[in-house]
């Protein structure tokens, strides 16, 4: 190279934006007659200039037109992007806890003031407003998360949901294609799928929602200030009554007026003795074995 060359700071990242039916008809142009014999792909530039179209150059940084020929670099582009998402929603006034373990995706928007905990996946198609939390090991797909929200830990939501202001999805729950109402909680241990829930509604724990039939999927309507009892299991379509409370171990299957008090559930029976008689029976049956 000569010095004048050797001068030169700028480099050609390889990339060029142009309408297809103007690039393929100036590709079909180029020439190979250079030292190497060769077809360059830059020589575009030269042909589409000299045909009076104007051409630009844009700067970026080096980071962004890294090449990517392997898997290894395909990591290591990977991590400088979400150096980059890091930074950039941290000084928008983003809390990162152990930075270094919150993953973004390329449409991820935060609001300032939110929280994200250790170990969260923020995968594509995901919007969350201001003084919002996220807590450890959740992972969330194509949703969006009102203002003072509360996802977490250990929980996942899916595409197709929104949780209003105030609400709450606790540990291990999972939520799919629904709307949680405003300050509705969902605290644990539950299924959220094709449902609607109003405001103020609590979803006790080992709630289920039934929504597919092997062939259908189908719709839960929760009104306004329902209470549902934990391990219940609301076979859908089904809808629960404003102010309705159902009961624990509950099998819904009918829709529950509002106001009313469903019970779904076996009656129990205590029979005096028996539990004895039965385990003196079962360590028989084991010392026999």
């Amino acid at each position: 190279a000569s010095e004048e060359q050797l001068k030169i700071t700028l480099c050609n990242s390889g990339v060029i934006l142009g309408k297809a039916t103007l690039i393929f008809d100036l590709i079909s142009k180029i020439k190979n007659d250079n030292a190497s014999n060769e077809f360059y792909l830059t020589d575009c530039i030269e042909l589409a200039s000299k045909s009076g179209f104007k051409c630009s150059v844009v700067l970026c940084d080096q980071q962004e037109t890294i090449g990517v020929n392997s898997l290894k670099e395909l990591a290591q582009a990977e991590d400088l992007f979400q150096k980059s998402k890091r930074v950039e929603f941290m000084d928008s006034g983003v809390r990162l806890h152990a930075a270094d373990t919150v993953f973004f995706s390329f449409d991820t928007i935060i609001g300032p003031g939110t929280e994200i905990e250790q170990n969260v996946v923020l995968a594509p198609g995901v919007t969350i407003e201001e003084n919002a939390t996220i807590r450890a090991f959740s992972h969330l797909e194509g949703c969006h998360i009102s203002s003072g929200s509360r996802v977490g830990p250990y929980a996942r939501i899916r595409p197709d949901t929104v949780l209003s202001e105030g609400s709450v999805v606790g540990n291990f729950v999972e939520v799919k294609k629904s709307v949680i109402g405003p300050e509705s909680k969902v605290n644990h241990l539950s299924y959220i799928g094709d449902a609607k829930i109003g405001e103020k509604v609590n979803i006790g724990a080992g709630t289920i929602t039934c929504n597919y039939d092997g062939v259908n999927k189908h719709k839960t309507d929760i009104k306004d200030e329902a209470f549902i009892g934990s391990n219940t299991m609301l076979v859908a379509p089904v809808t629960i009554g404003e102010k309705s409370v159902t009961a624990s171990g509950s099998v819904i299957t009918k829709d529950v007026p509002d106001e009313a008090l469903a019970f779904a559930r076996s009656r129990q029976e205590n029979k005096t003795g028996m539990g004895k008689k039965l385990m003196n029976l079962l360590r028989k049956q084991k010392n026999k074995s």
